[in-house]
């Protein structure tokens, strides 16, 4: 890329029809509920699945709102759609972890079911249905009907970070409710012609504004008839928008200024230029204005607010809330944001890397003779035994297992027989996958459009492989064939014309670039507002999204980079380096909890990492356990060239220090199975020395490691970046 013209990060993969080995099927478990037809795939692991899914009666967050369908729930017996927002200081903690320096608490999670202010009509009753129409990578339209073909309905346009929550009436009779209650609702003088203007003050002390455009421009004539409701007028069509303000009348006034106009949808470009990513978030806006366009007011998050370019910089406003789980949220007015990544990891490749010593694949003797030993040991291991399993991910496990101790056979050994005896049976295996021969083939799920497991369909089991037939974490479970693809195709470029087609259409279903592919969604894992990928498929949550393994999360866009670079992809390549550059980012700021993280609470990072971080709340705990060394260690594997960009080395140091040193509650000497030499392996990226010798030791035990990791990279890793 030196020297040549910025690269378009957002360039599809491909448009085609998918490979002859996947078959269709159109009989998922779970039913598009209420989803109105549309052209484009809906996506399956955004924000707003909740309103599709199960009782349709779970929150979804917006940031810094939430929006909750109340059926009939409350103090004020609602059938409408309740937004909440949630200060700090309602936060409810769980207990402490005294055994860690400063006792952190073992979770936080927001309140659920506050109806602070309700958007409904009084046409809304036990009969109303919720549908959803429009959805795409960043939004989704809710719509309220009192029953089933009704013309009359409220249309809520939900976007990521929007800064009113809307609701446009079509001849109903508008009401607004509040479980809370109100204790004071003051219309005061109208901003402009068609703009009314109330205050809100409920019962916890907390103001809110409400604006109302009549599609007639008259006076809407909300009167206050209880202290749990807000009524208009009968057959009343137009737009009525509720803030919350902790701003007083500085809030106010930035309020006012963008009262009237509303987001509707987003997208994302971007694009690379040398060491430098710039990607643009861009909404499109509505709003019954008879004169000027206000000005569009949306949310942004730390990160965001981190990596601004100077002209977005300036559209930043004092006005700021607190969100759920991503710190405080800042209000910016603009109808885009550009944000820049100046330092994108262009040279990671597949040797050992980090920020400071950069890629090295250099080996003293004495360390290449124990390396070699112990890769003919582990190059003869049965590849088809621990590979061919009824499980994506285990099964990519192994497979990634393999194709790193070929590539350090291969590149840092210089055992090129060796080497080729390991990639002919790492191919063979692979073989059985691109060739869908597994246990559990893959189909394409002609539903929700995306390549999933059959596992479900033949078990009956939602959680047979973790999930995979609901779309649940297939950026882990690709990201380890990809690798391994990138792998064998770097060591045998012959190998990509009978694979590729294959290997891209994993990409395709987790990571699909462009809407030009309607074959699969935009973005499936990755969300471009959070700057993450949520790993929750078609599951109804209390608490939204969730991701746990964010290491996992970014080796998915290593491999994709990775990839690229083989089959000559520059868009996808770039994409992966742009994408590893925010996740640096948002790792350190979110997950990753270095002593002086000013977005989570401080009496929670103390734990150092999130465990599970949902959109409501943030459990330091695991799915399969709460062992100190599943909750850490699943936010290190696996060990590639990439982990020591985004765990950084300051990091990786004070949580060693707090759970793993000799001294510390939870010693890595003292802990059992694979989780020990995930451990000792990461801590290659700071201390290499200790790392060889707990792998070079002459009395190692293999049960010391998880079936993704081998002695041999763990071996190279740190000699290489150590200069041992």
């Amino acid at each position: 890329m030196e020297g040549r013209g910025a690269t378009d990060c957002f360039q599809p993969v491909a448009t085609g029809a998918l490979p002859s080995q996947l078959p269709s099927r159109g009989d998922h478990p779970v039913p598009r509920l209420g989803i109105a037809p549309q052209g484009s795939p809906v996506s399956t692991n955004k924000f707003y699945t909740n309103l599709f899914l199960g009782s349709q009666g779970q929150g979804v967050w917006t940031h810094p709102y939430s929006i909750t369908w109340s059926k009939g729930s409350g103090n004020a017996g609602s059938w409408g759609m309740a937004v909440s927002h949630i200060d700090a200081n309602r936060r409810a903690d769980g207990p402490q972890n005294t055994a860690l320096p400063g006792a952190p608490i073992h979770y936080f999670i927001n309140p659920i079911g506050i109806q602070s202010v309700i958007l409904s009509a009084v046409e809304l009753g036990p009969s109303t249905i919720l549908s959803t129409s429009n959805l795409k990578a960043f939004s989704a339209n809710a719509v309220l009907s009192p029953q089933a073909g009704s013309s009359s309905n409220i249309t809520f346009p939900l976007v990521q970070g929007m800064g009113f929550v809307t609701g446009i009436y079509t001849t109903l009779m508008p009401t607004l409710q509040s479980s809370v209650f109100f204790r004071s609702v003051t219309q005061v003088a109208s901003l402009r012609v068609g703009v009314f203007k109330y205050r809100i003050i409920l019962e916890d002390n907390k103001d809110w504004l409400l604006y109302a455009m009549p599609s007639n421009n008259q006076d809407p004539r909300l009167q206050l008839v209880s202290n749990t409701q807000i009524q208009g007028l009968r057959f009343w069509s137009g737009t009525i928008q509720v803030a919350k303000n902790p701003a007083g009348s500085e809030g106010e006034a930035t309020y006012d200024k963008s009262a009237g106009i509303y987001p509707i949808s987003a997208a994302v470009s971007g694009s690379t230029l040398n060491e430098i990513g710039t990607y643009t978030i861009s909404w499109r806006s509505e709003g019954s204005i008879s004169h000027s366009r206000p000005p569009l007011l949306m949310y942004a998050l730390p990160h965001h607010t981190q990596s601004f370019d100077s002209a977005t910089t300036k559209r930043k406003t004092n006005l700021r809330l607190q969100t759920t789980t991503k710190g405080v949220a800042t209000a910016v007015i603009a109808d885009s944001w550009t944000m820049q990544e100046r330092s994108l990891p262009l040279d990671i490749g597949f040797a050992p890397w980090t920020p400071r010593t950069r890629s090295r694949t250099a080996l003293s003797a004495a360390a290449k003779q124990l390396i070699q030993q112990v890769a003919f040991s582990e190059i003869n291991q049965d590849y088809n035994a621990q590979t061919n399993l009824p499980s994506m991910y285990f099964s990519g496990k192994a497979l990634a297992k393999f194709a790193m101790i070929v590539y350090t056979t291969h590149e840092l050994l210089n055992e090129t027989d060796l080497a080729t005896q390991g990639l002919n049976e790492l191919k063979e295996v692979f073989a059985v996958f691109a060739t869908n021969q597994q246990m559990y083939p893959l189909v394409y799920d002609t539903v929700w459009n995306g390549v999933v497991s059959s596992g479900s369909y033949i078990t009956g089991d939602s959680g047979q492989d973790f999930g995979n037939t609901y779309y649940n974490d297939h950026h882990f479970h690709y990201s380890h064939f990809i690798y391994t693809a990138a792998v064998i195709a770097y060591l045998d470029p012959s190998w990509l014309s009978l694979n590729k087609a294959w290997v891209n259409t994993l990409i395709r279903d987790a990571a699909n670039p462009s809407t030009q592919d309607n074959v699969f969604a935009f973005s499936r894992m990755f969300d471009w507002y959070h700057g993450h990928s949520f790993a929750g498929g078609l599951f109804e949550s209390a608490d939204s999204k969730d991701e746990e393994s964010s290491s996992e999360d970014a080796f998915f866009a290593y491999a994709m980079k990775m990839w690229g670079h083989v089959i000559g992809d520059p868009s996808m390549e770039a994409r992966g380096n742009l994408m590893l550059s925010i996740l640096a980012r948002t790792l350190d700021s979110y997950f990753l909890l270095s002593s002086d993280n000013e977005n989570q609470p401080v009496n929670f990072i103390g734990n150092k990492v999130t465990g599970i971080l949902f959109e409501n709340k943030i459990d330091h705990t695991t799915f399969f356990g709460a062992n100190p060394e599943y909750i850490q260690g699943i936010h290190m594997l696996p060990l590639n060239p990439s982990t020591p960009l985004t765990r950084k080395p300051s990091f990786i140091a004070e949580e060693w220090e707090a759970y793993f040193n000799i001294s510390s509650p939870y010693p890595a000497s003292t802990i059992a199975g694979g989780w020990r030499g995930i451990l000792y392996g990461n801590l290659a990226c700071i201390d290499p020395q200790e790392s060889w010798n707990f792998f070079a030791q002459q009395n190692f035990d293999g049960s010391w490691l998880d079936g993704g990791a081998s002695r041999t990279w763990y071996l190279a890793f740190a000699a290489t970046i150590g200069g041992l």
